[in-house]
């Protein structure tokens, strides 16, 4: 799979994200938990966590790619292998020949035909949801009394 998110038999459809600055190359093999920053394109396997630092980072597993383990990063390009959960607070994509054996948190997911999940999808918006109006007076009541300070009906 190319680094941009095509190749994936689906829409060539443009994932915001940082620009690749890490490759874990095809034969290479990576045992211990992986922390980084920017993006990073997987050809090879991991055996081990794997974690970005910023909200803007991206992991792009290829079609050989290869993870056992947790993958906790922002926006997240799968079209090989990962055994273990998957976080994601941003993108998730998983192409044809994606393969996930664990659950999977996502907030936005696009998934083509022939993506394997065996496990639960659950989702989780990125920002809490809205309170309503009463919902906020309840809070803010509950707020003050901790503080000992009387509510004014009209806030």
């Amino acid at each position: 799979m190319a680094p941009d998110g095509e190749g994936t038999s689906m829409k060539k459809t443009r994932i915001r994200g940082s620009e690749v600055t890490t490759l874990v190359g095809a034969g290479t093999a990576v045992t211990g938990n992986l922390d980084f920053h920017g993006g990073l394109h997987l050809e090879g396997r991991v055996e081990g966590n794997i974690g970005a630092t910023d909200n803007e980072a991206r992991l792009d597993v290829s079609d050989h790619g290869h993870v056992l383990g947790e993958i906790r990063v922002a926006t997240v390009i799968i079209n090989g292998t990962v055994e273990g959960d998957i976080y994601c607070t941003g993108r998730l994509v998983l192409g044809n020949q994606a393969h996930i054996d664990g659950n999977v948190y996502y907030n936005v997911l696009e998934m083509a035909a022939g993506a394997a999940v065996n496990g639960k999808l659950v989702y989780r918006p990125q920002k809490e949801p809205l309170a309503l109006e009463h919902q906020k007076k309840q809070a803010r009541e509950a707020d003050s009394k901790s503080e000992g300070i009387a509510v004014d009906a009209k806030q």
